[in-house]
């Protein structure tokens, strides 16, 4: 059986990656495992991303947000990726250096609030000009990582650099991308573009309007996506 490893967007929590990933592993046949980010992001996901790799025969990585830049970086850099068959890259917020893309400068803003204003302070905010599921979610993982490094978080991912485009020309599994053509903070161009440039990849679009009340369609979309890309993968049989 192979194991699913996800992670969750900035300011989010593995209890989101799972709701969002849990109906595709089942559908795979897989292990799901969610990871916790860590004080330490990027090290921290690297660090469990292995562990759990040394143990499995079969992986495959997968994330939302940034944690799909995670799970491309793992893909790219790790010398267990040998064992991964492939990466569910849900909403992929930017490629190369993050710049002011909407989604690396939302998570500077919103460390800025936090800091400077306080946490409640900066949920009410967000919750004024949120959907209402998206305020729910946000609220719950906000209070939850505020002690174990929410700011530091948002600020490290805001500032990372994801794989460029020559860089995803090199990935050597199939990738399933879904992309929001509704989500401003996550351009549905950047998920092609990843497609475009990745050898075996496939998207698939799922509207924010409809994952935000059935947060597995995005799982879902991914998997379709990857399944795509992997049978174009695969040669036919002569």
């Amino acid at each position: 059986m192979p194991t699913l490893i996800v992670m969750p967007g900035t300011g989010s929590d593995a209890d989101f990656a799972a709701r969002v990933f849990g109906t595709a592993a089942h559908a795979a046949g897989a292990r799901l495992v969610a990871l916790e980010p860590e004080s330490d992001l990027f090290g921290g996901y690297r660090r469990q991303l292995d562990e759990f790799a040394a143990d499995s025969d079969e992986v495959i990585v997968g994330g939302i947000s940034i944690g799909a830049v995670i799970a491309l970086d793992w893909v790219l850099q790790s010398p267990l990726a040998d064992r991964c068959t492939g990466v569910l890259a849900a909403l992929p917020p930017w490629t190369g250096a993050p710049g002011d893309c909407m989604a690396a400068l939302s998570a500077r803003l919103t460390a800025d609030s936090v800091e400077r204003d306080g946490l409640e302070p900066t949920i009410a905010s967000m919750i004024a000009t949120s959907p209402a599921w998206l305020a729910d979610e946000l609220s719950r993982s906000w209070r939850a990582l505020a002690s174990r490094g929410l700011v530091g978080q948002l600020r490290a991912a805001a500032g990372h650099t994801a794989p460029n485009l020559d860089q995803l020309a090199a990935l050597p599994v199939p990738v399933g991308i879904a992309v929001a053509p509704d989500d401003p903070l996550h351009p549905a161009a950047v998920g092609r573009a990843w497609a475009h440039a990745a050898p075996h990849a496939a998207v698939r679009e799922v509207p924010l309007t409809e994952f935000g009340l059935a947060e597995h369609l995005l799982g879902e979309a991914c998997l379709t996506a990857w399944r795509a890309a992997s049978s174009a993968a695969t040669p036919a049989e002569p």
